[in-house]
């Protein structure tokens, strides 16, 4: 069975857009709460809860990783740039596992993967880092060959492979490649001896054919069970997600 794990961030944007300027981020007016909608994605059957505090807090507050910490009965997977400052409050929070991911100010969402092989001197601090703790590391990449191989000699664990690439080909001549690069990274990353995860867009649509990509461990899907929840409500979301990973 491949696991979910949900990804709530969307769920903080759209408190921030009526709330940024709050005192607090949630009680009284404010609302939707994340960490309610996380308790209730597990109740569906997530296998685990995906934040990223991004550097702007532009959704995900502190706060709100804080009480998800001392809320969820699942694992918390903290999505974070390898800055000095989100690893100083990564080991703080020690969540089960972290997802060391590029950042950048200007985009609205991750828009490809970590470059390890350009960076890695970061990555391996924070990789180090996070082993020392007991906190399980993994890398968000592409699948490509050499950050792959990179990653497993830095002993990262785990690698998520970015599947945007993959889903923006979807409905071109592009598709069939990019499914082929996803499969050929799944089979490397396992030859390494890494855990293989993989997420971003991954939709009720093109699932499908993600879930025959070999070797999967864990998908993080965040923002298209966010936009169906909106018809469904969250749990039959999770619960229509979950049947179509696993057929």
């Amino acid at each position: 069975m491949i696991l979910l794990g949900v990804n709530i961030d969307h769920c903080a944007t759209v408190r921030q857009a009526r709330y940024r300027q709050a005192a607090s981020t949630t009680g009284g007016a404010v609302e939707p709460d994340p960490v309610t909608l996380a308790v209730l994605a597990e109740r569906a059957g997530a296998d685990g809860i995906t934040v990223h505090l991004r550097e702007d807090r532009r959704h995900i507050q502190e706060r709100d990783v804080w009480r998800l910490r001392e809320t969820i009965a699942t694992r918390l997977n903290f999505e974070m740039a390898c800055t000095p400052a989100m690893v100083e409050f990564a080991l703080k929070l020690k969540p089960e596992s972290v997802c060391l991911v590029p950042e950048n100010r200007t985009e609205v969402t991750t828009e490809g993967g970590l470059d390890i092989v350009g960076n890695r001197e970061r990555v391996e601090a924070a990789t180090d880092a996070m082993n020392a703790a007991g906190i399980v590391t993994s890398l968000f990449i592409d699948p490509d060959a050499a950050q792959i191989e990179l990653g497993a000699q830095l002993g990262a664990p785990w690698i998520e492979l970015h599947t945007g690439a993959y889903a923006e080909a979807y409905y071109s001549q592009r598709r069939a490649a990019e499914l082929a690069r996803l499969v050929a990274a799944a089979k490397l990353g396992v030859q390494s001896g890494l855990t293989v995860n993989a997420g971003h867009g991954i939709n009720y649509v093109n699932v499908a054919e993600v879930r025959t990509i070999p070797h999967l461990h864990e998908l993080n899907i965040g923002h298209s069970i966010i936009s169906r929840a909106l018809f469904t409500g969250i749990e039959e979301a999770v619960r229509e997600m979950k049947a179509r990973m696993n057929g």
